[in-house]
């Protein structure tokens, strides 16, 4: 259970826009490589610098969505934890919900977790998280779920991943198709599906807020280094806010037919 001492100053959701009435919601994950005070030290015992990599949170992706979810008059949600914390992108039962080792850097703070410390950090930080998710997904029965990531250009002792955008999806690909689509309109990009990651586990927030609803939705993953500074995640939050509402309209009209 949740110790008694608690700070007050921290929340572990973030909303912007919350009244904001369009149908679409944006949501980021990986916003923050925040390790909350109630955990001691901020930085899970890991050496200077580790809570700034990939490893931590995603790089860039908050400053996307801020952005997108602006231009498409829509919320959006933003986890305030690290994923090292807890991954909110994670079913409850997965492996990986509280890693002890990722990219070749083991997690101290990690490492000899009980399941009470498991449950714990499942009732102060992913449960309100998607609490929160949940709540605004039922705002309106159309609601259509973008969900913004950033992948590292290269994990540690791997090849380089040649991928600038890659889109996400399970079985579900109604939305992501014909983004693909319109992104592919410019021939300078190289658009991965479902790379460099599987675009479904059981649980993960798509699987919990849009599959098991059957509401549109795509997951896209950004190179970080693309989205590194604000010039990045402007042109990029520019280019999606456009494509995005085409690409619905799109796959709203094949379903008619």
């Amino acid at each position: 259970m949740p110790s008694e001492q608690q700070d007050i100053s921290w929340a572990p959701v973030h909303v912007l826009g919350e009244l904001r009435d369009q149908r679409w919601l944006v949501l980021c994950d990986h916003a923050s490589n925040v390790v909350p005070d109630w955990l001691g030290s901020g930085d899970l015992g890991l050496p200077p610098g580790e809570m700034e990599r990939h490893i931590a949170y995603d790089i860039g992706a908050a400053g996307v969505a801020m952005r997108l979810a602006e231009q498409l008059g829509a919320p959006a949600v933003f986890s305030n934890f690290s994923r090292l914390v807890i991954d909110p992108n994670r079913g409850q039962d997965d492996p990986t919900l509280v890693r002890r080792i990722y990219d070749e850097t083991i997690v101290p703070g990690n490492r000899a977790i009980a399941a009470t410390g498991i449950t714990e950090r499942l009732e102060r930080c992913y449960l309100p998280y998607h609490d929160k998710i949940a709540q605004l997904a039922r705002r309106r029965q159309d609601t259509a779920i973008v969900s913004v990531h950033t992948f590292t250009p290269q994990l540690r002792h791997k090849p380089p991943r040649p991928w600038h955008v890659g889109l996400l999806f399970a079985d579900d690909a109604r939305l992501a198709l014909p983004l693909a689509d319109l992104l592919r309109d410019d021939p300078d990009l190289v658009v991965g599906m479902n790379e460099p990651y599987t675009g479904y586990l059981d649980g993960d927030t798509i699987d919990q807020h849009a599959t098991r609803h059957g509401r549109q939705n795509v997951l896209i993953e950004l190179r970080s280094d693309l989205v590194a500074d604000d010039a990045g995640q402007k042109a990029w939050a520019d280019r999606l806010a456009q494509l995005l509402p085409k690409a619905l309209r799109m796959a709203e009209a094949t379903e008619d037919h």
